[in-house]
């Protein structure tokens, strides 16, 4: 087997893994919003000065499209979008003790991302409070 067939191999187990854990009974009754809140019961979510401060220090992971990357991000900042993550984050970001700053649109596809990787292990992912529309209207810094 190839490193990449052993990836693919090991990211569709982890993916499954995920499945399985989930109670399908209840997740039929819950919303989006639903889901949001469990997850932000989980996850630590900071603010865009917070986050400001941080870089440099942190890596900054942003969720978006790659159309919504494109069009502008953080300087610095590693693109995976939310439908990727769990197949291709420990690509990314190998290691698990890594203080990431985790950032979408407005905080709400983050803060999923957020959840999931601190179910994977991810001792130090941070949800950005307000995302990109927030960072926008500060002034902060664009690429």
């Amino acid at each position: 087997m190839t490193k990449k067939s052993i990836s693919v191999l090991a990211a569709v187990m982890l993916a499954a893994f995920f499945i399985s854990s989930v109670s399908v009974g209840n997740a039929q009754d819950m919303t989006a919003r639903d889901f949001y809140t469990e997850a932000y019961k989980n996850i630590k979510g900071i603010s865009i000065e917070e986050a400001k401060a941080l870089m440099g220090e942190a890596v900054f992971l942003d969720v978006r499209t790659e159309d919504e990357f494109k069009k502008g991000h953080i300087p610095g900042t590693k693109f995976l979008q939310r439908g990727l993550l769990e197949l291709a984050v420990l690509r990314i970001i190998p290691d698990k003790e890594t203080h990431i700053v985790v950032y979408c649109a407005s905080g709400f596809r983050s803060g999923l991302a957020t959840y999931t990787l601190k179910r994977m292990g991810y001792k130090n992912a941070e949800n950005m409070i307000g995302g990109w529309a927030d960072w926008l209207k500060a002034g902060y810094p664009v690429e």
